[in-house]
C-alpha cells in the first residue's frame, strides 16, 4: 500500500466496540472485496470491503474475518483467515501478508489460512445459533454484481438454514458515522493532499488548456503523497459543463472568460476526502461570476456553523435552502414573487441549487450514517452549495469538510485556498 502504517489500536477499538453491540452469543463474518475483472486476464485496482477495513485494517483480497466475543476458547474470539502465500505468489504477484504480519496490522492474535475457514467455521457453530452477515445497505447503493459477502449470505443460508441471520450493516453504520481521532487524522491527511493538488493546479490553468490535463496535475500530486488516487471520480468542468452535476468527460478544452468547476478529492488510507472549488480560467472573475461565487461562499460559510450535535439533517436542508433563497432574489435569478407561489414541495430555489448541501463522509466519500438521527461529535460533512445558471453557461460550487464537535463545527479544509481574493492572487503568480 503506499500509505504509511496504521496503528491497529483504531482496528481493535473498532472491534472492541461492535462486539460491544452484539447479541449475546452471536457470531459475525466479514468478507473482503474482490479483484474484479476487466476483459482478458485484466483486473481492476484492488479496493477493500470497508467494513472488513474498518475493523481489521486488512487491505488485501481473500480475508475474512469472524468476531465470537462469546467463544468458548479465548483464541476464536476473533480469527482472521487470509489467502496462504507462497514464494511463487510472491514472485507473480508480490508479497502477501504472513500471519506474523496480519497480527501485526490488525491486532488479532489468532490468524489461519483461508483453506481451514470452513472446517473452524463448521465447528464454532456448534456454540452459537445467530450469525451476523454483512452487506452493502447504503441507500445510494446499486448493486448489480454479487460480492463476496453476497456469496457467503446465500451459501451460509443455504447450508446452515436453522441458524439466524443478523444484519451487521446496522451497526456498522452506526459506529463508522462517528470518527475517532484516529480516523480524522486520516481523513485530514487526505485534505491536506488534496490541497495540494489544488494549489498546483492554480498555477497551471490558463485559457486552451484542456479538463484531462488539469485532473492529469491533480493526479500527479495525489500519487507524490501517498494517496491511491482520487476518492471519487473527479469532475473537471469548465464553461457550461459546471452546469452538470456529475460531469465526468474532463475532455474538453478551457476557454478565456470560462469559470472552471473542480470537484475533486484525495483517498488516503482508504479514507475520503471531498472539496470543490471553481475558479476563473483566465485567473480573473467578472463582475458577475465574482457576485454569484461570493454568493455561494456566503451560503457555505452560514451552513457550516449549523453543523452542530443536536441537529436535524433534514431541517439543516430547509434552513440552508432559506439561505440560498435570499442569494438568488439579490441575483435576480428568482424574486419574492416565485418564494411566495412557490410549491413547498419543490420551493424556488431549486431550480439554481438542486442538490443537497451534505453528506457523510468517511470511508466512503458518501459514507454511512443516520439521516434521520441528530448529528453527533465526531461526525464528518461535507458542505457544498451551489448555483449553476444555465443560460448563462456558469456553474460555481464551493465545498470543504467539517468535522462536527461539541465546541462547534471544525472545517478540515480550512487553510485551503477558498476567498476569491486569494484564489486571483494565487493564479497571478508566475511561477518560477
Amino acid at each position: 500500500m503506499k500509505y504509511l502504517p496504521i496503528k491497529n489500536n483504531l482496528f481493535i477499538d473498532n472491534r472492541s466496540r461492535f462486539a460491544s453491540l452484539m447479541k449475546e452469543g452471536a457470531m459475525a463474518v466479514f468478507n473482503s472485496n474482490d479483484i474484479m475483472p476487466t476483459n482478458a486476464d485484466g483486473t481492476m485496482p484492488f479496493r477493500q470491503n470497508n467494513d472488513l477495513f474498518y475493523l481489521s485494517g486488512i487491505d488485501q483480497e481473500e480475508s475474512i474475518l469472524l468476531l465470537f466475543p462469546s467463544a468458548k476458547d479465548e483464541k476464536h474470539r476473533e480469527i482472521l483467515f487470509l489467502k496462504e502465500t507462497s514464494d511463487e505468489i510472491a514472485i507473480w504477484e508480490g508479497a502477501k501478508l504472513t500471519k506474523k504480519g496480519a497480527h501485526t496490522v490488525a491486532g488479532v492474535a489468532t490468524v489461519y489460512w483461508l483453506n481451514e475457514f470452513e472446517n473452524i467455521f463448521k465447528e464454532l457453530l456448534e456454540e452459537t445459533n445467530t450469525v451476523y452477515l454483512n452487506s452493502n445497505q447504503h441507500m445510494r447503493a446499486k448493486v448489480v454484481v454479487e460480492t463476496r459477502d453476497a456469496r457467503f449470505a446465500r451459501w451460509f443460508e443455504k447450508t446452515y438454514p436453522m441458524h439466524k441471520v443478523e444484519k451487521s450493516a446496522p451497526l456498522t453504520e452506526q459506529l463508522r458515522a462517528v470518527k475517532s481521532e484516529a480516523e480524522i487524522e486520516l481523513i485530514q491527511f487526505a485534505c491536506n493532499i488534496t490541497d495540494r493538488g489544488f494549489k498546483r493546479v492554480l498555477e497551471f490553468i490558463k485559457p486552451g488548456v484542456m479538463e484531462y490535463e488539469i485532473e492529469a496535475e491533480i493526479m500527479h500530486e495525489f500519487l507524490c503523497n501517498r494517496s491511491s488516487g482520487h476518492a471519487y471520480s473527479p469532475i473537471i468542468a469548465s464553461g457550461f459543463n459546471a452546469c452538470v452535476l456529475h460531469y465526468v468527460d474532463n475532455n474538453q478544452k478551457c476557454e478565456d472568460g470560462d469559470v472552471i468547476l473542480m470537484d475533486f478529492g484525495a483517498e488516503y488510507a482508504n479514507y475520503a476526502s471531498d472539496m470543490t472549488r471553481s475558479v476563473p480560467v483566465n485567473g480573473r472573475f467578472t463582475t458577475r461570476q465574482r457576485a454569484v461565487y461570493d454568493a455561494v461562499l456566503t451560503v457555505m460559510k452560514a451552513a457550516t456553523q449549523l453543523l452542530v450535535p443536536g441537529t436535524i439533517l433534514k431541517d439543516y436542508h430547509v434552513a440552508v435552502g432559506s439561505l440560498m433563497e435570499k442569494e438568488l432574489v439579490d441575483l435576480g435569478l428568482i424574486t419574492m414573487d416565485d418564494i411566495k407561489s412557490q410549491n413547498a414541495e419543490l420551493p424556488a430555489y431549486k431550480k439554481y441549487f438542486m442538490h443537497g448541501t451534505s453528506h457523510f463522509l468517511g470511508l466512503d466519500v458518501h459514507d454511512v450514517g443516520n439521516w434521520d438521527k441528530p448529528i453527533e461529535a465526531g461526525n464528518v460533512f461535507t458542505c457544498e452549495p451551489g448555483i449553476y445558471i444555465r443560460e448563462e453557461n456558469l456553474g460555481i460550487r464551493l465545498e470543504n469538510d467539517i468535522l462536527v464537535t461539541e465546541n462547534g463545527p471544525v472545517d478540515l479544509m480550512g487553510d485551503i485556498p477558498i476567498e476569491a481574493d486569494e484564489i486571483e492572487a494565487l493564479m497571478s503568480q508566475v511561477p518560477v
